[in-house]
């Protein structure tokens, strides 16, 4: 199947106040240390959440965009190692690499979870390394509002998830229902196992993914995670996460990869020691 034969997906966000964040179950089996072995100028890497974060970082749709008119229509390689992020930032991304007009091979290295597994679907061929997952569930977003306005948002996340579950069911062959289940249960779907469900063409060779130290952007967001499990206020986790980077995950190294100078305060890091302590004692 080429990707201009799968649906489009639908554009734009349920409403204002609805935010998206990685599950923190994909960003446990994240290892944000897996790249391609080898890359060229046709290359784009989604090593990073899906959509802009906290911190102005991350996959984003304008990015890809961008990318894709420079290489002016020549085929396209997009490796892919990313724990999800914003669904509706995922399905723009999905829209633009489907309507581009050269031939897009997707290689999920690791994980292509969520928002990510969407972005993979957008492929003339899709190649998934023998350890890799896949990992489809429905829209799991970040609303605030009172009874009205959550009630009402299962009514603007139904169409979404049924988009993804055509677009999965599609490139499959698979039953939507069947489908469907899948996605309520939170679903990892490994290598070959994602060959036979037709959701990848074939298994990348050993030596296209090399292993290195986790990078510093995907550690700090796995501490963010860690704090949230223990009930930790998430504007306390971005001061904290600030105060230990100085600014944003970018600035734990600079370009040489050289630590920074920034350093934590004792009150910072008598914080995140408190909070992680609590996060341990919960989990006994």
């Amino acid at each position: 199947m080429t990707k201009k034969q799968l649906p489009a997906a639908p554009a734009g966000r349920p409403c204002a106040g609805v935010t998206c964040e990685p599950l923190p179950s994909a960003l446990d089996r994240w290892n944000g240390g897996l790249k391609a072995a080898a890359s060229d100028d046709n290359t784009i890497s989604v090593f990073d959440v899906i959509g802009q974060d906290y911190w102005g970082e991350g996959v984003t749709a304008k990015r890809i965009a961008g990318a894709l008119r420079s290489m002016n229509g020549a085929d396209v390689t997009v490796n892919i190692n990313s724990p999800g992020g914003d669904m509706f930032e995922g399905l723009a991304i999905y829209n633009l690499l489907r309507e581009y007009q050269g031939k897009v091979t997707v290689k999920v290295l690791g994980l292509a979870a969520s928002a990510a597994s969407i972005i993979a679907m957008a492929g003339d061929d899709i190649q998934i390394g023998r350890g890799a997952f896949l990992m489809i569930h429905n829209c799991w977003v970040v609303a605030i509002g009172n009874r009205h306005d959550f009630a009402a948002m299962v009514d603007y996340l139904e169409p979404f998830d049924n988009a993804m579950a055509d677009i999965y069911a599609a490139r499959s062959g698979l039953d939507s229902d069947a489908i469907k289940q899948m996605m309520d249960s939170e679903t990892y779907i490994g290598g070959s196992d994602a060959i036979e469900k037709g959701l990848a063409d074939g298994l990348l060779s050993s030596d296209s993914v090399t292993s290195d130290d986790e990078s510093p952007a995907a550690a700090l967001r796995k501490l963010d995670s860690l704090l949230a499990k223990a009930n930790t206020p998430r504007s306390e986790r971005r001061k904290l996460l600030k105060a230990l980077t100085g600014n944003t995950p970018g600035a734990v190294t600079d370009p040489t990869g050289t630590p920074s100078a920034a350093e934590a305060s004792p009150e910072t890091l008598a914080k995140l020691d408190a909070a992680l302590s609590g996060l341990v004692s919960a989990c006994q």
